[in-house]
């Protein structure tokens, strides 16, 4: 399997997908020529309009986008794809879509036999085995909690270390803290914005110039570097 799971689309201050655009074009290479595009995360915009801020930043590195809500067929589609890209957004609203449109399958058979797959946000969250790590709040009820299933660990994206002055609650560390009680046998990826996970070749490298913070019951959490060894994971 090849895959591309980024932690954020925008770093504060740039552009739409501006910082892992080269990273993309590095991870897909020269000989595919398009793209499937999920736009399902999307709420409080349009599909079209995701769509259209997607494939201008991709026409950049040199690939044309297709999204998948124009289809008929969505299965099909995925098929015949040369590479699935799925957006951030809302990951139970994604979840969902998938569902719905009997993605889950499709998606995971392609990717398995090798198609890459590039996701951001919610788009690396439904590469998990499921999505009870997202930070989203649940604005709809998926039919289960299982997602692709590509890898054996869980992703927090956008994951923070900081706690807002003044703010007596739960830390995203507290939260994450909870996941791995009740579920003590799985891995949690701490993925910071700015970087990414890359998994090739059974081999799994951290991209970007911060650590990512790895939790698993019985163990104290630690900080890996884009050079450390994360194949453990895999």
């Amino acid at each position: 399997m090849r895959l591309l799971l980024i932690s954020n689309s925008t770093n504060a201050g740039e552009a739409y997908l501006e910082y892992p655009k080269t990273e993309i074009k590095n991870f897909l290479g020269n000989k595919i020529k398009k793209i499937l595009f999920i736009p399902y995360a999307a709420v409080s915009f349009s599909f079209d309009e995701y769509e259209a801020k997607v494939k201008e930043r991709f026409f950049e590195i040199g690939y044309k986008v297709e999204s998948i809500h124009r289809v008929k067929d969505a299965a099909a589609a995925v098929n015949k794809a040369e590479a699935i890209v799925v957006g951030g957004g809302n990951t139970w609203h994604l979840l969902r879509m998938l569902q719905e449109n009997k993605l889950i399958d499709a998606v995971r058979k392609r990717v398995i036999d090798g198609v890459p797959y590039v996701g951001w946000s919610a788009g690396s969250n439904v590469a998990c085995p499921t999505i009870r790590t997202t930070n989203d709040m649940p604005i709809i009820q998926p039919r289960t909690f299982k997602a692709f299933n590509l890898v054996k660990f869980q992703i927090n994206p956008h994951y923070i270390d900081a706690n807002p002055v003044g703010h007596a609650g739960e830390t995203r560390e507290d939260r994450i803290h909870e996941f791995i009680e009740i579920n003590p046998g799985i891995y949690v990826v701490g993925l910071r914005e700015g970087t990414m996970l890359r998994i090739e070749n059974n081999k799994m490298n951290l991209i970007g110039n911060r650590n990512a913070r790895i939790f698993k019951k019985g163990l104290v959490p630690k900080e890996l570097s884009s050079t450390d060894d994360f194949t453990f994971l895999l």
